[in-house]
């Protein structure tokens, strides 16, 4: 009767524990322990009813909330108050800018996989498309990437095109001249010139991104709309937005640009302005911009305006040819050839109308860019990293067919298979993850944690990509010219890497730091509680909170001892297993990351290992469910299913290893020690994608032609006779038709019909013994020549060398 009653308690504790109900949990259990004993017979009753009393008091003050209140609210809140880190007015800011989307479910440590599978993410409509059919792939025509290269610039006529056709205004709304697309629309436009030239492709997202548009669309005046946005739409006006300054990078909060109201002139008049100064670097477009959008600090000492006297980050538009502006020198990003450069400002005067949405905006900026940003992260940079991959995995899919050693296509050899599969397995993560981000922004979410992770962990991949991608080219990577567009794509990884927030500084710092608070479903409630000495609301997230500990800890636990099967998961899908994986994850991520804030408290954030681990734990798992969504939404071809398969698995890995650092360096020992035993009561057990999973990824790029195309259907395919990638489409095709007739030489020399030769000599003994037709032989030929063609590199004579930029 003990073992059973036991067994009960323990059941009614973990069962509804793992359920999320904590204090139901340790009451019934405590209520079957005390039956227990009362069936069994009390030998003392004074001590069981005087235990159970106790029990009941405490059952009662912790369940009852006005009770609780009144017991612990008033002790807790200053002790907590002290723990909980506090929030400035900038980091409050960001912490709301934008919402809070998948990456809420990952902190919940029960993401919900049916929600996920009926989110529609938004199809291309019929405009969007026939834009990228016709004027997208017009550019991408007219463009040469090389010779831009050489040029440092793009051709006036591609200039001309991109403003005829309104590519500065993608995003700007229909009715003020803009093409109104989607962000699925802008990202996949930015990826297919990305495929074809990072130069124009990072001057046609510039205007689209964070800047003057942007701004304007959704804080500016009426007035000011009208004004400019048909302007911006059609390319007479090209802006930039000067936010990154020597002393303080992108961080608009630290700047010290700055703008002083006062009296001034303006075309005539004396007017109250803005009175400003400014030193900024690294800004797209600025050599060639008419309209500057300006990040600054505006002070208003002489109470012009009313109010204080530091009014806080404001954005203003500054048009380029005002005295005192200084524009026009050119940085040299990587020797990549988009405009880039400093801009200047030196008593430059405009009036309070220059202000973003006017002088209701003032002292908003802050909060406008931290908005922007939220979006902006999710597509352009991310567009780009997928270009990259896309167009590496077609080059090196083709060329591991193409080239041969030994008579045979090097992609057979498995040194070359290995990085081949993490070209393609990371391929279809990227795109999988663009394209949800991309959809999640299309549903009007504005999310701004999964677009940091968008930025740095795709722009990450892209580098691990291309570099993959370069080894497998070898030396035909490292010489530059017309053949060769990997040598391009590697110079612009840096450029991914550094920009829009360097991705150390997002790892480490901002999405961990912005989504333990923001997305966790009881810190955020807690620091506004502690703030507002609200004894309700306080005492509702502190034992919220307490019961997601709880319930978490049980759960990481008994997933981990089960293999994640207690999990629920889509039973309707070859990846059921992959979301009971995730599921375990998630509940351990939510224990492991609580514990962190508990035990360091509002150290955590100084703490950047830590947090940076977290990130890694977060984004992976985030990147992981974008995988699982795309394989659902997609054509069920085992292609897919080997290449979902692959990108789970590195990211199960990936999260296990991430939780693993951070527990093997937390600096509370015990506390560590408990964590472990909960989350990897069996080990550590997550292993990279097998080598046979990896042979299988390789091969879809490899030998399945309808794989190769759907996993890079963003690129730009020039014609067949372009050095390059036009050149090894062609060269492919002509290997392939060839394969068969190969087989038959290479039977033939088995069966000892013909000697063995050497390649070159092996076709004529073949046609001569009447092995091959005449038809055969011609296709051997044009294979071979092809071979040799796109094997060849760029040489050139002394003088042409010399000038080479």
């Amino acid at each position: 009767m003990l073992i059973i009653g036991l067994l009960v308690a323990l059941l009614l504790l973990l069962g509804f524990a793992f359920a999320g109900r904590g204090w139901l949990a340790w009451v019934t259990a405590a209520a079957a322990l005390f039956a227990t004993w009362y069936v069994r017979g009390v030998d003392s009753p004074l001590l069981l009813y005087g235990l159970l009393f106790v029990t009941a008091l405490i059952a009662l003050a912790t369940g009852f909330p006005p009770l609780r209140r009144a017991l612990f609210a008033s002790a807790l809140l200053p002790v907590l108050g002290k723990v909980m880190p506090r929030l400035g007015e900038t980091e409050r800011i960001a912490l709301e800018a934008g919402t809070v989307w998948w990456d809420a479910q990952i902190f919940s440590g029960m993401p919900d996989w049916e929600a996920l599978r009926r989110f529609e993410c938004k199809p291309l409509s019929p405009r969007e498309q026939a834009f990228l059919d016709g004027p997208v792939t017009t550019l991408c025509e007219m463009l040469d990437d090389w010779q831009v290269e050489q040029d440092r610039d793009l051709p006036p006529e591609v200039w001309d095109f991109i403003k005829r056709e309104r590519f500065f205004g993608m995003v700007l709304p229909e009715n003020y001249g803009g093409l109104g697309m989607s962000e699925i629309g802008h990202s996949r436009v930015v990826t297919r010139i990305a495929t074809r030239s990072v130069a124009a492709a990072v001057t046609v997202m510039v205007p689209n991104s964070l800047g003057p548009g942007e701004l304007l669309v959704h804080y500016g005046t009426e007035e000011q709309k009208r004004r400019y946005l048909p302007r911006l739409a059609e390319g007479l006006e090209v802006p930039c937005f000067a936010l990154t300054g020597p002393e303080a990078g992108s961080d608009a909060a630290a700047t010290q640009s700055e703008g002083i109201v006062e009296w001034g002139r303006w075309q005539g008049e004396d007017v109250i302005g803005l009175r400003l100064n400014w030193n900024k670097r690294y800004i797209t477009l600025a050599p060639v911009a008419t309209l500057i959008g300006l990040a600054f600090r505006l002070k208003d000492p002489n109470g012009l305006l009313g109010g204080p006297a530091d009014r806080g980050i404001t954005c203003a538009l500054i048009p380029r040819d005002l005295p005192g502006v200084v524009v026009g020198k050119h940085h040299d990003p990587m020797g990549v050839p988009f405009a880039n450069g400093p801009i200047e400002g030196h008593d430059v005067f405009v009036p309070l109308d220059a202000i973003i949405g006017g002088v209701a905006q003032a002292g908003h900026g802050w909060r406008m860019l931290m908005e922007s940003l939220a979006a902006g992260r999710s597509i352009s940079l991310p567009a780009l990293a997928v270009g990259a991959a896309q167009m590496a995995t077609r080059i090196c899919g083709a060329y591991a067919t193409v080239r041969e050693q030994f008579d045979t296509p090097i992609g057979r050899f498995e040194g070359i298979e290995e990085p081949l599969a993490r070209i393609a397995g990371l391929t279809y993560l990227m795109t999988a993850t663009r394209t949800l981000t991309c959809g999640a922004l299309d549903a009007g979410e504005k999310p701004a944690v999964l677009g940091s992770i968008a930025k740095a962990y795709l722009t990450d991949a892209m580098r691990e990509v291309v570099s993959d991608a370069m080894d497998i080219r070898a030396g035909a990577a490292i010489q530059r010219g017309p053949r060769n567009a990997l040598s391009r794509m590697w110079m612009s990884v840096p450029i991914g890497i550094t920009v829009e927030g360097a991705n150390i500084l997002t790892r480490s710092m901002i999405i961990y730091g912005q989504g333990a608070i923001r997305c966790h479903p009881w810190v955020q409630k807690l620091i506004e509680a502690i703030a507002a000495k609200d004894r309700v609301a306080f005492d509702r997230a502190t034992f919220g909170y307490i019961n997601f500990v709880f319930t978490r800890g049980v759960r990481a636990l008994l997933l981990g001892l089960t293999g994640s099967r207690l999990a629920s998961a889509p039973a309707d899908t070859e990846m059921q297993r992959q979301y009971q994986h995730l599921t375990r994850f998630a509940s351990a991520f939510a224990l492991v990351s609580d514990l962190c804030m508990v035990t360091l408290g509002g150290s955590l954030k100084r703490r950047e290992k830590i947090s940076g681990r977290l990130a890694d734990a977060l984004a992976w798992q985030y990147l992981a469910a974008a995988t699982l969504k795309r394989y659902h939404d997609e054509p069920k071809l085992a292609s897919n299913y080997d290449l979902a398969h692959w990108g789970v698995a590195l990211a199960l890995y990936r999260t296990q290893e991430a939780l693993r650092g951070v527990l093997d360096n937390l600096p509370a020992g015990f506390t560590a020690g408990v964590a472990r035993l909960l989350v990897f009561p069996l080990g550590a057990r997550f292993r990279p994608p097998s080598d046979g999973l990896g042979q299988r990824a390789a091969r879809a790029i490899l030998e399945d032609r309808e794989a190769r195309i759907h996993l890079t259907e963003d690129i730009h395919v020039p014609g067949p006779h372009e050095p390059g990638l036009g050149e090894l489409e062609a060269a492919l095709d002509k290997a392939v038709r060839a394969l068969l007739v190969e087989t038959k030489l290479r039977d033939a020399v088995r069966a000892g019909r013909i000697d063995r030769a050497p390649k070159d000599q092996l076709d004529d003994i073949a046609l001569a013994a009447g092995i091959i037709t005449a038809e055969e032989y011609a296709a051997l030929g044009e294979a071979n020549e092809a071979r040799d063609k796109v094997v060849q590199v760029d040489a050139f004579d002394a003088a042409v060398y010399k000038q080479l930029r």
